[in-house]
């Protein structure tokens, strides 16, 4: 899959593409990325990218003319791909979102805002989609899209060690991760539960699930209103619901 980043900033997105899962993917073959520098793409010698707004205001807005010309240059190299604008104003994005843009296999090319933004026109003419990574603002776009790739990019076949990776990451399936353990045994007077040495696969199933419920419920309870609870799930909900119960009596 191809990943593209139009930025100001090139060093950060190049160092981000050089290092870790991100890094193996494109040994692989499986990734390849790509940092255009919208500066390149200036209409003077003064390699100019933004100016005042009209109207008046703070600040400064990135020119139409060095970002249609990035976009059009990155388009033409991986024709197929998706233009998104990295914006607060964009659809909040979600592990059902990475998933869906895993799956299309397109190929995504990142526009990277600066200033006060961009010219609408270029909303207008060229992005396809608009995504934020949360309600709050940051200085440009570059750690947002890189925040995306990553999530993204864990999700192609092979990327990661084992498909099983991503499969329990935590809201794949609307639930936390379960609690996970490592050497040492013991921790500061702290023991992996039992069960987990125990070698019985089902009952670490059963053990994994529950932890994961827990989770759930303690830290993100809206989560467990999306989607609804399967016969097993319910009875270890109640099993547990019944051991609380009956500490409170005690």
């Amino acid at each position: 899959m191809d990943f593209t980043v139009l930025t100001l900033f090139p060093e950060l997105i190049s160092s981000f593409f050089e290092h870790g899962m991100i890094s193996r993917g494109a040994e692989k073959g499986l990734i390849k990325g790509h940092c255009i520098n919208i500066r390149d793409f200036s209409t003077d010698r003064h390699n100019t990218v933004d100016d005042r707004p009209y109207g008046g205001g703070s600040g400064m807005v990135m020119k139409p003319e060095s970002l249609q010309y990035a976009i059009l240059h990155a388009k033409k190299k991986t024709p197929k791909s998706k233009v998104v604008l990295m914006t607060p104003q964009g659809n909040r994005f979600s592990q059902k979102k990475a998933f869906e843009l895993a799956s299309e296999n397109k190929g995504l090319i990142f526009v990277c805002g600066r200033y006060e933004g961009i010219d609408e026109r270029i909303y207008t003419k060229l992005v396809d989609e608009e995504i934020s990574i949360g309600d709050y603002v940051m200085t440009g776009g570059e750690l947002a899209s890189m925040v995306i790739i990553d999530s993204i990019a864990r999700l192609i076949p092979g990327v990661l060690g084992s498909c099983e990776s991503f499969q329990s990451d935590s809201f794949t399936d609307d639930r936390l991760e379960y609690a996970q353990y490592t050497r040492p045994e013991e921790f500061e007077g702290l023991k992996v539960p039992g069960v987990l040495l125990s070698g019985d696969h089902e009952k670490i199933r059963l053990w994994r699930k529950r932890s994961s419920l827990e989770r759930t419920f303690l830290k993100r309870p809206d989560l467990l209103q999306k989607g609804k609870l399967t016969a097993e799930e319910k009875k270890i909900l109640k099993q547990w619901g019944q051991e609380l119960e009956s500490l409170v009596r005690e």
